[in-house]
Formats: structure tokens, C-alpha cells, sequence
């Protein structure tokens, strides 16, 4: 395209220049080409470049309108939510379901592997290789196996998990009054949370079990969710579903303290951290502070819980019919011993922050389009 452009030394031989004008130019002067001078062969990639800008900008603005006018018809149909009315819980049950059941879901060919190697650290070298491996084996579907029981069980639990939170957390917050709920918020976080993620375990657990017994055995045990429910229930009946309940909790129940607790301190210093207020920031912004506090929030989850995290996949794996909870954790931590509990760790903190991040993205968007005020932020003064 520079073609298209006439030469410089063209245009001073025509036109001349402020500094040569009215004598005639040596080749030398014509040809030497100063440090700052403009490169024509290059105006054709600024023009692509500020092309997709406009571009950009454009589907940005459609999307953003798109956006607004489904909201006012959501709100239109919905009707007004008042905060902390059922409307408002029920959002907010909802909110967590696509949360929790998307991004999940997304990442099963990741749970896939961290699970098969917390049950088997010698199974794969690494998840490139375990990847590999499964898809020259099982094919694409073979990536995606679990995807199903992860599906339902978490969104199942992310609606549990978030609507039951909200509404523990306002109870707690009356029944302690506001003085005592502000003076000791991270401890109502925490009580709400652990609260919330206690029931949304029941509704985890038979798909939990499920997936992680598809995941775990090559080629998968089960067709999908309902296969693996029916098998299971004919042979252990419905107690076979929830054997890895009590590690479930342990697992989740921490993992959703910190989950909660964090997320909330975090996004309170990140507003605290900026200038103005939180009002004083785009819808659009808001979700991007839900992200990093999410992402952030996420890490912290992956370390506490993940001791918890090796010992469900082992225990429903690998637990034999009538044995106690208490011999099977036992028999499994003499096999791996303490490192064996932090196996996989680095690839879950990965999972997990992402995970995190993208779930508190969601639901707040989620929430901004039921016209509904994003979670978290500054603390209200103390009176």
C-alpha cells in the first residue's frame, strides 16, 4: 500500500521545502531522511489500527445498548426488587446458579486431570500430557468427561450457596444490630457463609460423587449424571451418594468461608484504595473490582481447602464398601502421606482463582442487570 503514497524526495523536487525553497536540492539532501520524519509505508497500518479501534468502540456501544434495553425488560417483568425481599433472595439464587454451573463447567477438562492425578500422582506428568493422552484415547468428549454431574451439582450449589449467603447474612447482621454487625463483619461473613455452604453441600454431594467416580475411572463407570445416580443408588443405595459428604464439607465449607470473607474485606480495600466512593465508579468498573477480588479471594480458597480437595477424590474413588470414614481417611493418609495432600496444588490455585473470579463477575452481572446493587465495598461509618 506504501505504492499508492508519492515519494518524499517527489514531493520536495514538486513542492519543495520550508528550508530549500527557491534553490535547487543536492541528491544527498534529497535522500538523507531526518530521525523524526514520518514513514509513509506505515500509514496504511495506523489506519488499520485506528479502523479497529472505531471498530471496537462501536460493538462496545451496541453491546452496552443491547445490554440496557434486555435489563429494563428483565426489571419491566420482574417487577420493582426491594432489597432483602424474596424477589431480591430469589435474584440472588439465581445469580449463583450461572455462576457456579458455567464456569465449573468450563473448567472440567482441568478438574479432570488435577482429579485423576490427586487419585494417581503417576497417572500423568503434567496436564498437557494427561490432556494428550485422554484425547488420543477418548477424543474431545474424553476432555469433557464429569461435564455433566458438574453441570447440575454446582449449579445446584451456587444457588444454595449465594442465596442462602445473602439471606444469613442479613439475619445475623439484624440479630447482632449494627453497631456489633460493623464492628465484627468478618466474623458475620464467616458465619453466613459457613451457614449457606452447609446446606448447599447436601445438594452437591450425589453429583459430586458422580463425577468424580467418571473421572476416575478409565473408561468412565457411567453414561452420564442419571447413569451414574442409578448405578449407584442399586448397588450402595441413596447413603452411596452422600458417603463423601462429611469431607465435602470440609472441604467446601472452609473453602466458601474464605470465599466470602476475603472477597468482601478485599473489594472494601480495593475501594478504599481508589479515589471516591464506589457510586463514583461505572457498573462496568464495579464488575472488574468483583473480578481481581474474586481472583485474589480464589487463591486463598485453593490453599486452604485443598488438603480436604485430595482426600474427597480419594475417598470416593477408592473407599471400600462398609468401611468407616474414619479407617478410609486413615488408610489414605498412610498411603500419601502429608505431601501427598498438596498434590496438584499449583494447577487448583490456576482453577480456582480463575473460577473464583469469574463467579463474583457473573453473579454481579448478574445482579447489575436486575437493576440490584453490586456485592461488596466500603463499609458504612460507625456512628
Amino acid at each position: 500500500m506504501a505504492g499508492l503514497y508519492p515519494r518524499l524526495d517527489t514531493l520536495q523536487h514538486s513542492f519543495g521545502s520550508p528550508l530549500s525553497f527557491g534553490r535547487p536540492q543536492s541528491k544527498l539532501e534529497i535522500s538523507r531522511a531526518t530521525p523524526l520524519q514520518a514513514r509513509p509505508e506505515l500509514y496504511f497500518a495506523y489506519s488499520v489500527v485506528d479502523d479497529a479501534k472505531t471498530r471496537a468502540k462501536k460493538l462496545s456501544a451496541e453491546a452496552t445498548k443491547e445490554f440496557e434495553a434486555a435489563s429494563q425488560k428483565a426489571q419491566s417483568t420482574a417487577g420493582k426488587i426491594e432489597l432483602y425481599s424474596a424477589k431480591y433472595y430469589a435474584a440472588c439464587t439465581f445469580g449463583g446458579l450461572i455462576a457456579c454451573g458455567l464456569t465449573h463447567t468450563s473448567m472440567t477438562p482441568l478438574d479432570l486431570v488435577k482429579t485423576r492425578r490427586q487419585v494417581d500422582s503417576h497417572l500423568y506428568k503434567g496436564n498437557f500430557q494427561g490432556w494428550k493422552i485422554i484425547y488420543r484415547g477418548e477424543g474431545l468428549r474424553g476432555v469433557f468427561t464429569g461435564w455433566s454431574p458438574t453441570f447440575f451439582g454446582y449449579s445446584a450449589q451456587g444457588a444454595f450457596k449465594y442465596g442462602w449467603y445473602e439471606y444469613f447474612k442479613k439475619t445475623y447482621s439484624d440479630a447482632a444490630g449494627p453497631e456489633a454487625a460493623h464492628k465484627y463483619k468478618t466474623v458475620l461473613y464467616l458465619s453466613a457463609s459457613a451457614s449457606a455452604e452447609f446446606l448447599a453441600d447436601l445438594a452437591l454431594c450425589p453429583f459430586e460423587a458422580v463425577k468424580v467416580r467418571m473421572q476416575t475411572t478409565i473408561p468412565s463407570a457411567y453414561k452420564g449424571t442419571l447413569d451414574g445416580i442409578s448405578q449407584i443408588t442399586a448397588k450402595e443405595g441413596i447413603a452411596g451418594l452422600y458417603k463423601g459428604l462429611v469431607p465435602l464439607w470440609g472441604r467446601q465449607i472452609p473453602y466458601t468461608m474464605m470465599k466470602f470473607a476475603s472477597f468482601e474485606t478485599i473489594v472494601e480495600k480495593i475501594y478504599a484504595t481508589l479515589p471516591g466512593t464506589k457510586d463514583d465508579y461505572s457498573k462496568g468498573a464495579q464488575t472488574g473490582v468483583s473480578f481481581v477480588g474474586g481472583y485474589l479471594a480464589g487463591i486463598l480458597c485453593a490453599i486452604v481447602s485443598h488438603p480436604a480437595d485430595v482426600m474427597v477424590s480419594k475417598l470416593n474413588a477408592n473407599r471400600k464398601a462398609g468401611e468407616a470414614f474414619g479407617a478410609v481417611t486413615s488408610r489414605i493418609y498412610r498411603e500419601i502421606g502429608f505431601k501427598g495432600l498438596w498434590n496438584g496444588l499449583p494447577v487448583r490455585i490456576v482453577m480456582i482463582g480463575t473460577l473464583t473470579g469469574m463467579q463474583w463477575m457473573i453473579y454481579d452481572y448478574f445482579k447489575i442487570f436486575m437493576g440490584l446493587p453490586t456485592t461488596g465495598g466500603a463499609a458504612p461509618a460507625e456512628k
